[in-house]
């Protein structure tokens, strides 16, 4: 009985410990948090309060979780970084040590980077030059100013030759109106007059002459600065109208622009606030003996895009940005489209059910390596999807067959009379539209598109002679093996290519994941070769059936 009491203590001291170590394991959590916490919050309320936008900051304040934080905030850095491409961010470098410069010149009762001198010094950097009267005293105006003399705060006046978005020759005074040390932004030069309130004291030479009064000054009525008969107004500059003084006095405090397009600098970091999902497919075709056509191939789904109601239409927009880069990250080529599709009310919800495609094509240099960088962003929703793929562009210099890629089309017909080489979905004299997802349902056809190079020709015909089979495969073992007939494909013989266009019913073909090769046999030379590409095939949609009333 003794026995049983003493484990029973035990497992009670046990079960208490537990607790305790739990408990302290979830307090320590909870602190780890909260510093987590107020890490966050002093990086958006202190470290970048100038320079974030209001996008920026509420898109921050959304973020679920830390990790979302984190890409962020290296996104933040990243968009600003002069050069992308480099380890070293000589922005972000800059704008600490600003906080720095700022906390230890401009503290005054508050943190220096609280100040405004401190907050435009941050923004701005250092100004190009500055005149500086910490004790106030006499002062005499120069002719800008009115002349005359009067007494005034400490005040500092800056100057910068050049602000990017705010313009050219800019002055800024800050004064200490409340002799504290802490230096205000002034919107009007007479805020550093200490006798700007005091009757017959501190005169413009126009009041000292009778010919002008106190009241006269754009800093009690801002709208006589304008009058060319107010003596106070002769000579001042344009850039000294209280209106101007006012945009400057603003312009100033608001966060500099970013130097980068929006859709670009997705692509320079790396990063996106969102996601906007497509599908995206590149092929390559022999152009000339020095270039490739790459056409590159998008396809989104309508319902991920939001549509805005437009008049009598349904509209959405999507903007496009990509870039090719090679392996010394020179630009082989860059470019800005819109994806716009508009439906009237009648075919709205028929048209949210289809799928909006774009093509660009461009023109690369044989046998290198390039990076692709595409970026879409829904205009309506804000949300962007970005990828970077490799592409390895063939070389068509070898001895025997060669091929393009295989393009699954959803259609292929005539190209329009006035097409262009590098015009969307253009390909010779045919209109090719790729099957981008390459998804299809039992009963359709596959209908591929392929040029082949390097034939041998026929010097009696004068053309090339080609045996062509088209091998649908599954996990590696073949499921239909068709020859080429004049029912399922065609070949078009232009010179030094033929085009192949192929058509392959799907009628005893389950849903599942499969690759089509095509295998060609130059039958003069004997060469040959086989290109492959996959696909897949879905069970179809569901039709829905209709409940049977009840009699």
């Amino acid at each position: 009985m003794r026995f049983s009491r003493i484990i029973a203590a035990w497992a009670i001291l046990g079960l208490g410990w537990g607790l305790c170590i739990t408990g302290a394991a979830q307090d320590s959590s909870r602190k780890r948090e909260r510093s987590q916490t107020a890490r966050y919050k002093e990086w958006l309320d202190k470290d970048v309060v100038y320079i974030i936008s209001e996008e920026e900051k509420q898109f921050f304040k959304d973020l679920k979780n830390d990790e979302e934080r984190e890409s962020f905030i290296e996104q933040f850095w990243q968009r600003r970084n002069p050069d992308p491409r480099s380890p070293y961010n000589a922005f972000k470098e800059e704008h600490y040590r600003r906080i720095a410069y700022a906390n230890q010149h401009y503290t005054s009762g508050i943190p220096g980077w609280r100040t405004d001198r401190g907050r435009v010094y941050i923004l701005w950097g250092p100004p190009d030059q500055t005149e500086s009267r910490p004790t106030g005293g006499i002062y005499y105006r120069n002719h800008l100013e009115g002349g005359g003399s009067t007494s005034v705060f400490p005040f500092e006046r800056w100057w910068y030759r050049h602000i990017d978005g705010v313009g050219d020759d800019i002055e800024l005074e800050f004064v200490d109106s409340s002799n504290s040390g802490e230096y205000r932004l002034a919107m009007s030069p007479d805020e550093k007059d200490a006798l700007i309130n005091v009757p017959g004291a501190g005169l413009t030479l126009a009041e000292e002459m009778g010919m002008a009064d106190k009241r006269d000054r754009a800093y009690f009525n801002p709208s006589v600065w304008y009058d060319h008969t107010n003596p106070q107004a002769a000579g001042r500059r344009t850039k000294d109208g209280p209106f101007d003084r006012m945009e400057r006095f603003f312009a100033v405090q608001r966060p500099p622009k970013i130097k980068f397009e929006d859709l670009k600098s997705v692509v320079t970091t790396n990063v996106t606030f969102s996601n906007l999902a497509y599908d995206l497919k590149t092929d390559y075709i022999k152009l000339s003996e020095d270039k490739v056509m790459v056409p590159i191939t998008v396809e989104l789904s309508n319902r991920d895009l939001e549509f805005k109601k437009d008049k009598d239409f349904n509209r959405a927009h999507v903007n496009v940005y990509g870039i090719v880069t090679g392996l010394t990250n020179r630009i082989h080529a860059e470019w800005e489209d819109e994806i716009a599709r508009d439906f009237i009310d009648l075919y709205f919800d028929t048209g949210k059910d289809k799928r909006s495609a774009y093509q660009r094509i461009i023109a690369l240099p044989p046998g290198q390596r390039y990076k692709l960088d595409l970026v879409l962003k829904d205009v309506n929703s804000k949300k962007v999807g970005a990828m970077s793929i490799g592409l390895n562009v063939p070389k068509y210099d070898s001895p025997g067959l060669q091929s393009s890629t295989i393009i699954l089309a959803n259609t292929i017909g005539p190209a329009p009379m006035n097409a262009t080489q590098l015009d969307q979905y253009v390909i010779g004299d045919m209109r090719v539209v790729p099957n981008v997802t390459a998804e299809y349902i039992p009963g359709q056809n596959l209908v591929p598109y392929m040029q082949i190079y390097n034939m041998e020709v026929d010097q009696t015909s004068d053309k090339p002679s080609l045996d062509i089979k088209f091998v649908i495969k599954k996990d590696g073992k073949v499921v239909e093996e068709t020859e080429d007939t004049a029912a399922n494909s065609e070949q078009f013989y232009y010179g030094q290519r033929v085009v192949l266009v192929g058509r392959i019913p799907l009628k005893g073909v389950s849903p599942g994941k499969y690759t089509l090769e095509i295998q060609a046999v130059d039958k003069i030379s004997g060469n040959s070769l086989t290109t492959s590409t996959d696909f897949k095939v879905k069970n179809p949609p569901a039709v829905p059936t209709q409940a049977s009333n009840p009699d």
